[in-house]
């Protein structure tokens, strides 16, 4: 509070008369502001809880939809154009590329080595790494 009443002890306030407390109580309705109904309700609406928080940030990646088999939409020429230019050739590599599931990849891949269009640099059970085969390599 503010004003002269600033100091006053709630003891003190009560044995004034009721004329020293009526700039009191003018200042005190000031303060609280009488809402309507509607007001209430706006205010009730606007200042509820945002959205619940999610604990974990993880990201929803598309379903893909690769192929089984090779088709119109993924010739087997696309394999055999594509394939030997890559320096990189892993099955993840494939797959991406022609849009095959990584089974078909691994035996596309493995076609390929036989043909001798690609040569092996790593092969553990975890990972199959290989390169294109080059003309010198070839000698």
């Amino acid at each position: 509070m503010t004003g002269k009443f600033s100091g006053l002890s709630s003891r003190l306030l009560c044995c004034l008369p009721w004329q020293a407390l009526y700039p009191l109580y003018n200042f005190l309705q000031a303060k609280v502001q009488l809402k309507s109904k509607e007001a209430k309700a706006r205010a009730a609406s606007a200042g509820g809880k945002g959205k619940k928080k999610k604990w974990s940030k993880e990201k929803n990646r598309d379903q893909l939809n690769n192929a089984v088999m090779f088709d119109k939409d993924t010739p087997y020429e696309k394999l055999e154009k594509e394939i030997p230019k890559m320096k990189l050739i892993t099955i993840a590599t494939v797959s991406e590329r022609l849009k095959i599931n990584g089974s078909l990849a691994r035996a596309c891949i493995d076609e390929c080595e036989e043909k001798g269009t690609v040569k092996r640099v790593l092969h553990t059970r975890n990972a199959r790494i290989y390169t294109r085969a080059t003309a010198a390599a070839a000698k």
